[in-house]
């Protein structure tokens, strides 16, 4: 499938500080850690899991700043849910980044090339729900302009506030725990890219279902 380059909002100004130091990332809480490798360009195939709706399903996120949790949302999500469990569960996104930092909007990641371009190989489609507002604290799917709406990859975003976008973006869930680690990711230091100045790095997602 082509770049997932982002989630929306391409035109919004970015709160950019391309000089901060590299002691900013520590003050917002976050470990100094490393550039992970890349892992290249990935040809996975498409995955056929579909959430039970009777169980729940905790995606817990443990990061270079701390731990948060996603309770993905089995009933109006099963596939994109699906899709993200499979991954998780086969490492594909332990030694990834969040690329992307968008403060007072989204924090995003999942890409294994780490530019935000990169996905698993493959593509769900999964129209969200058309009442889905994006607000604080939900998690969705990043898709390029081009893709039809409820597309997704790998790569997802964590609504960092409130923010009027269009039902376009697959739903994955919400945070349901550590929202002060997300909060942290969501001001370290960034250059004019919304890259962070220092990277954010997913040690491991691993999945409690029951």
């Amino acid at each position: 499938m082509s770049g997932i380059a982002a989630c929306g909002g391409d035109d919004e100004e970015t709160a950019a500080t391309p000089t901060a130091t590299p002691a900013a990332t520590e003050q917002a809480g976050c470990e100094r850690v490393q550039e992970p490798a890349p892992k290249g360009e990935q040809d996975l195939p498409k995955p056929t899991l579909e959430l039970d709706p009777a169980k729940t399903y905790v995606a817990s996120v443990l990061t270079s700043c701390g731990e948060f949790e996603i309770t993905l949302d089995a009933e109006r999500a099963p596939k994109t849910g699906g899709s993200f469990v499979s991954l998780a569960r086969d490492g594909f996104y332990d030694g990834t980044t969040f690329h992307r930092v968008s403060p007072g909007f989204v924090i995003q990641g999942g890409d294994p090339l780490g530019t935000g371009t990169g996905g698993p190989g493959y593509s769900i489609v999964e129209a969200p729900p058309a009442d889905l507002a994006y607000a604080k604290g939900v998690v969705a799917m990043a898709k390029t302009a081009t893709e039809a709406p409820g597309t997704s990859g790998s790569q997802f975003f964590v609504m960092t506030e409130d923010a009027d976008l269009p039902a376009d973006y697959a739903l994955l869930g919400r945070i349901t725990g550590g929202e002060d680690v997300v909060a942290r990711i969501g001001v370290v230091p960034v250059g004019p890219d919304e890259r962070p100045v220092d990277p954010v790095v997913i040690r491991q997602v691993t999945i409690e279902e029951s």
